[in-house]
């Protein structure tokens, strides 16, 4: 690593750069950013690592989700509540079929960027910079709002130190207690049916019986079943916020990305020779990849040999977004290619970006039966090629929204205007998370069968 420096990163070409009108407004903006306070701790970034390294050991099990962008708007405790409960709510049934710890991360408290395909965007005959994420600019289509600017970072790291401060707050009252799930229960919404309810309550009355028997026995393992730890993610796109944020810990070696516990690197900005690799593979934490269906598995190989030469467990975990038609020809070569070489990685399917359509009414859409059938397809290659799924990536929402159609909520394309409300890709509202979880849970539990039933079985 004597080659690599938290600024080395600009000598790479990078892909998601942002054209600031002055450069000595970033440099001070950078200049305060790099004097606050961390947003996480290095001893949280390293017990990750290790659940992470026991999820590759097929011990754990990932669950990672939320929203594809967060806003600003978003920083309140209604908001958050929603988002962090319907995660718990989510692991709680997956620690039941899965009859082991699950891995909470959240889209959270950072997810403030957004990578765009073309760096401008053209409406009526009048062109402006795309909108990027409120880390960057606003989602209004005026030349002010999409003006990039610096001060922008400032209040990003505003945001998220709040949100983590309250999500923090909540788990140390209790609020994230396994012993007490009524702390949960289901408010009753029009995205969720009556018998979601009733499946949820029973799961819930199941693990509180078999929580108190093994309290009763004494089991120590309880403990580490019930204790619920909560980790953020987001994609490290913004290179000048993630580098200001990169730092050397006291008794620890190396460099640790201190404004989230698991960055990850996008399918547009996973080049060997990119800005984002440069800086990612200098840092401590554990790092996620996305790859499309564009990707070459001799590629990927190189990729994660860059990222941990070393093949270090719980450092790499790969999200594979290939789309629900193609998952079934395009993950075996991938997860073949990687498990020749010995590469300790751990497989997760995101089945929200390769199954997005546009809408009669003309907005992006996902339905919710291909996002099944993804989860199903990577479920049946992994176990066809002798590798283990073992997480899941959802862009989800504690809210009622009509963004993606289907599942047992019945949001159909009609209801899209009924409320919809993310600014940037369509998101599982409360009622399709949760039955998603339930699906989950049945594929997990008959694992390791035979016949395994597939997820929508009833």
């Amino acid at each position: 690593m004597n080659d690599w420096s938290p600024d080395s990163w600009k000598s790479k070409p990078n892909q998601q750069a942002f054209h600031y009108d002055s450069e000595a407004s970033v440099r001070g903006a950078i200049e305060r950013l790099r004097k606050m306070p961390p947003l996480v701790t290095s001893w949280e970034i390293e017990r990750l690592r290790e659940l992470l390294a026991e999820a590759q050991a097929g011990k754990r099990f990932l669950l990672q989700g939320g929203d594809c962008a967060e806003t600003f708007a978003d920083c309140t405790p209604q908001v958050i509540t929603a988002k962090l409960k319907i995660l718990l709510q989510m692991s709680l049934v997956l620690i039941q079929a899965f009859q082991g710890p699950v891995i909470r991360v959240g889209r959270v408290a950072g997810q403030y960027a957004k990578p765009r395909s073309k760096p401008t965007e053209t409406r009526d005959g009048v062109t402006l910079p795309s909108f990027f994420g409120e880390i960057v600019n606003a989602p209004e289509f005026t030349a002010e709002a999409r003006r990039p600017d610096p001060e922008r970072m400032l209040d990003a790291h505003q945001y998220a130190a709040s949100t983590l401060n309250f999500i923090r707050s909540l788990t140390a009252a209790g609020f994230a207690d396994v012993h007490h799930p009524e702390y949960w229960e289901l408010p009753l919404r029009k995205s969720v049916p009556q018998s979601v309810h009733d499946e949820y309550r029973a799961i819930t009355s199941r693990l509180s019986e078999a929580l108190r028997f093994m309290s009763a026995l004494g089991e120590r393992s309880v403990a580490e079943l019930t204790r619920v730890d909560f980790y953020t993610s987001h994609e490290a796109l913004h290179l000048d916020f993630e580098a200001a944020q990169t730092t050397t810990v006291p008794r620890r070696d190396g460099h640790y990305l201190l404004s989230t516990h698991f960055p990850w690197i996008g399918e547009r900005t996973r080049q060997l020779d990119g800005a984002h690799v440069e800086l990612m593979r200098g840092v401590r934490n554990p790092l996620a990849i996305k790859i499309g269906p564009t990707a070459p598995p001799a590629e990927i190989v190189q990729l994660v040999a860059k990222l941990n030469p070393g093949n270090e467990p719980g450092r790499i975990t790969l999200v594979t977004r290939l789309g629900a038609e193609r998952v079934s020809d395009l993950l075996p070569p991938l997860v073949e290619a990687v498990g020749r070489e010995g590469m300790r990685v751990l497989w997760v399917t995101d089945p929200m970006h390769g199954n997005s359509h546009v809408s009669p009414g003309g907005r992006k859409t996902r339905h919710f039966d291909e996002i099944i059938q993804e989860v199903n397809a990577s479920f049946d290659v992994h176990e066809r090629v002798g590798s283990t799924l073992g997480g899941v990536h959802f862009e989800m929402t504690g809210d009622d929204v009509t963004e993606c159609t289907g599942g047992v909520s019945g949001v159909t394309a009609a209801d899209e205007g009924d409320k919809y409300e993310t600014t940037c890709d369509p998101r599982l509202n409360y009622g399709q998370s949760l039955e998603m979880s339930f699906l989950i849970a049945r594929r997990l539990q008959s694992r390791g069968r035979v016949s395994s039933r597939r997820l929508g079985d009833r």
